[in-house]
């Protein structure tokens, strides 16, 4: 079994699993993100398996994740994050996929990894996948689960309380910034340009993370389903994380070699 291994790149924490025996053909290093909440150390099973699948296996804590949390409960950033969404959970996604573009550089320079990569995650995990793809090439494939292509999350309700929408806020000139420079919606010439191969799996009954923005994404791109691959899971956004089918098929879409 491979064994689980971490260090710090500049300041950004990271988890990483070698593989038993690398990829013969297609990219061979592969980049999972967990969603809001979790952080790297949860995502050792995923990593395990796709180092099983013959790929260099990185996570990153998302900023002010993990190791990044300063002295911030989970509930206390849940409860600060959702009451100001694109004030607090923008930055969150655009300083992450900045630190993944660097954690790119360092796995192909210091684990020979590799130039072109792979990436998925869920909820969080996997926004910042979408928008990593659309910043940067290298990454030619990408697994979304229960994630959205437009952080505005238009008719976002409480994960929690599905009745109630989500009053999001004012973004500030930091949080807008981000949006504006990183948000897929608002990168479709990125996308157009180097046509990374996206799989977005869904919770159809999600109303947190609402599926309808996938659709959009890719009738936006005039994208065929071998550009982006929607699939609907029964369930809302919770049950869709938990259920085995969209790890399976990110899994199995990650490690084809086929556009």
């Amino acid at each position: 079994m491979t064994t689980l291994k971490s260090t710090l790149v500049d300041d950004i924490p990271v988890a990483w699993c070698s593989p038993i025996e690398p990829r013969a053909a297609g990219p061979r290093l592969a980049l999972w993100q967990p969603p809001f909440g979790m952080d790297k150390a949860a995502m050792e099973p995923y990593l395990r398996e796709l180092a099983e699948a013959g790929f260099t296996a990185v996570s990153v804590d998302p900023w002010q994740h993990g190791e990044r949390a300063a002295d911030e409960t989970g509930e206390e950033r849940f409860a600060r994050v959702f009451a100001a969404f694109r004030r607090g959970m923008w930055p969150i996604l655009g300083r992450t996929v900045l630190d993944c573009m660097r954690v790119l550089d360092w796995a192909e320079e210091e684990l020979g990894a590799g130039r072109e990569a792979v990436a998925g995650g869920m909820s969080l995990g996997g926004d910042t996948a979408v928008a990593l793809a659309g910043a940067d090439a290298r990454v030619r494939r990408v697994a979304a689960i229960v994630a959205t292509p437009d952080w505005t999350r238009p008719g976002m309700r409480d994960v929690f309380d599905p009745s109630r929408e989500i009053d999001q806020g004012e973004a500030g000139p930091t949080a807008q910034w981000f949006h504006d420079h990183l948000c897929p919606m608002k990168r479709l010439d990125a996308f157009a340009a180097h046509a990374p191969a996206i799989a977005f799996e869904l919770g159809a009954d999600d109303t947190h993370v609402p599926p309808e923005a996938a659709a959009r994404f890719r009738d936006a791109l005039a994208a065929t389903p071998a550009t982006v691959r929607i699939t609907h899971h029964p369930g809302d956004h919770s049950a869709a994380i938990r259920t085995p089918d969209p790890w399976r098929n990110s899994l199995e879409w990650l490690t084809s070699t086929e556009d």
